[in-house]
């Protein structure tokens, strides 16, 4: 398919950039982010003003206009699709790499002296915000904010908000009800002695309330906003969603109840009411007002600098340190996901070598078993389902205009995941249904090194997820190969499938936090080869309490339990690279996986996914 043709737009955005209708002055650049107003990693349609600009419909990346140049700023796992997709109005800035300038240091370079940088306020995080504003100031220009957004005013078909309706999760799914959730945060306002905290991030109001939406796709979050002070807590979003019954009993708990000290009533506002109740909050109440630097530049900067605490969000921690409610129903999740994911790599086996199988029939099945599940909701993202050098972008979406068969002669890889009422999934799993050559064998035992040596390891609780990346990729390392992303995230449960702040980089970020037992994570190596294939292993964790034989200054010290439980394919194995605790590992894991998922397959009277499941889960030797 050809990239999206954006002249036309271009030349309607640089009109407006000089509107005196709708700019104060002229602007000479206008920076168009990927975020919401919430700066959330994926944004629902009406929100995907840099696709809408540029056609590149990957989830990272910063779309730059000037009066004669037009530029786009995305990482590594998203070089081969800019590629494909943007017009030749386009230049691709390669983030990451030496010789690729930063954002700013282009902009300094290609703009007269004195020019207006322009942006959305509600778009840019304030932690991006500033930084930006201080290295145009040194050039001489000036970022300014817009009240309107230039985009949408040249988006005519731009789609309506979504207003989906709410689900109301139990304290059996949540572990904690709403108001004991808003007690746990108000104890952190007071160690912070701050009179409130300002909550933007999507996920983290649904986690607050316990309840979920879908207004962003694969995302059970819904907009709205959030207030905790001392005394109560505020709630701001579309008032029609608060409608039915049941939403107003959950959010008004029974005062006879035994809640102590407990706020037990929600007092809700419209949606856009959050700006004038954080400006009339500053009036009334005296005291530091809690707000994390990745909200909007627009509503930080609402409150004054000496009135401000930036410090990450208290609930980011208290939602990625799962409770035992919710570790359980992680598990649960799991083991619903390898039953439909062992029932498609049956189904692909038999089907693929009658070549009626592509990506995205392939795809298509592998979301039909999962939503045979109990308490299935909907996918966790867009199933990455690629055969041979689809495989290598790492991103890649099949579409019936890039579909391939999935044949006996190339690697598939298929990296996907689901959402349940107890839990979120993500699994990565690398097939070959013919005859791998010995060097996609070398190359993805390499991959299973690094996945069994991360997952392996053991280590004291002031560590943080950056300091164990390069575990995964020794192997690779050893052999001149490597890979040009994380190695892994933290998965919300029942939330959304990439959750900060904990995760394995090489980048070391200020939010970086030590692992903490209860922590849920993905562990993802992998390896891609450009025009040919890509391999990647990829399985959630949890962060558990390790058994050692001594405790340097009384230091716990914390290990991995896996609990993806999907066979990893022997045929795709060379056993003479791996070692005997390696073999050990994957023999044992292979057993754990016969063990819970066999029980469930003769359970739910998959007798035939289980024949498949003993022989695929035999010992390596």
């Amino acid at each position: 398919m050809p990239p999206k043709p954006t002249g036309a737009l271009l030349t309607k955005l640089r009109g407006l950039m000089k509107s005196s209708s709708h700019v104060t002055k002229p602007i000479q650049a206008y920076i168009i982010p990927t975020g919401d107003a919430h700066q959330s990693e994926y944004v629902a349609e009406c929100d995907q003003r840099r696709t809408f600009i540029t056609g590149f419909t990957g989830s990272a990346g910063t779309a730059v206009v000037t009066e004669t140049e037009a530029a786009l700023w995305t990482d590594a796992r998203y070089y081969l699709q800019g590629e494909a997709q943007l017009d030749s109005n386009w230049k691709l800035m390669k983030d990451g790499l030496t010789e690729t300038p930063t954002m700013s240091s282009w902009l300094c370079k290609v703009l007269p002296m004195g020019s207006q940088v322009g942006c959305d306020p509600t778009l840019m995080s304030h932690e991006l915000w500033k930084p930006l504003s201080r290295d145009l100031k040194s050039c001489g220009h000036s970022l300014v904010p817009l009240s309107e957004n230039l985009v949408d005013l040249i988006w005519d078909d731009q789609p309506l908000p979504p207003n989906s309706s709410l689900l109301l999760l139990s304290k059996k799914f949540t572990g904690y009800t709403w108001p004991e959730k808003v007690s746990q945060v108000q104890s952190k306002l007071r160690e912070k002695k701050a009179v409130a905290f300002v909550i933007t991030a999507l996920d983290e109001v649904a986690w607050l309330f316990n309840m979920r939406g879908s207004d962003i796709v694969y995302n059970p979050v819904f907009f709205s906003y959030a207030v905790v002070t001392l005394k109560d807590v505020h709630l701001f979003i579309d008032p029609r969603r608060l409608e039915p019954a049941p939403v107003l009993q959950h959010l008004h708990v029974n005062s006879n109840m035994e809640n102590g000290d407990e706020v037990t009533e929600v007092k809700t506002h419209a949606y856009d009411e959050i700006w004038t109740y954080v400006e009339s909050l500053v009036k009334k109440e005296e005291g530091k007002i809690w707000i994390s630097e990745k909200s909007s530049f627009a509503l930080a900067d609402l409150i004054p600098k000496e009135r401000r605490t930036f410090s990450p969000s208290p609930l980011a921690k208290l939602k990625c340190v799962k409770n035992k409610a919710e570790i359980e129903g992680m598990k649960l999740a799991q083991v619903k996901d390898a039953v439909a994911l062992c029932e498609f790599m049956v189904w692909l086996e038999n089907e693929a070598p009658k070549g009626t199988v592509t990506e995205v029939s392939a795809a298509d099945k592998a979301e039909e078993f999962r939503s045979a599940q109990k308490d299935f909701v909907s996918l966790s993202f867009d199933t990455i389902s690629s055969v041979g050098p689809d495989g290598a972008i790492i991103h890649y979406k099949p579409k019936p205009e890039t579909d391939r068969p999935v044949t006996t002669d190339q690697i598939y890889l298929i990296d996907s995941g689901a959402q349940y009422l107890c839990g979120t999934t993500d699994t990565t799993r690398t097939v070959h249904l013919g005859t791998p050559s010995p060097h996609e064998q070398d190359c993805f035992t390499r991959v299973l090194k690094g996945h069994i040596n991360l997952c392996t390891v053991i280590f004291p609780n002031t560590v943080k997820g950056h300091m164990l990346d390069a575990l995964a990729r020794t192997s690779l390392w050893e052999v001149g190969l490597d890979y040009p992303h994380g190695t892994g995230h933290g998965v919300g449960a029942f939330l959304n499938v990439h959750e900060g702040p904990c995760g394995f980089s090489s980048r070391v970020t200020l939010t970086d936090i030590p692992l903490e037992e209860g922590m849920v994570l993905s562990d993802e190596p992998g390896y891609y080869e450009d025009g040919s294939f890509g391999l990647r292993i990829e399985n959630c964790m949890i962060v558990v309490k390790a058994e050692t034989k001594f405790s340097y200054r009384n230091k716990p010290y914390l290990t991995f339990e896996p609990i993806t439980l999907v066979p990893i394919q022997k045929k795709m194995i060379d056993p003479t690279l791996l070692t005997e605790k390696e073999i050990a590992w994957l023999d044992n894991y292979h057993s754990t996986i016969l063990t819970i998922v066999g029980e469930e397959l003769k359970a739910q009277g998959k007798n035939h996914v289980y024949a498949w499941l003993l022989k695929n889960t035999q010992p390596l030797g």
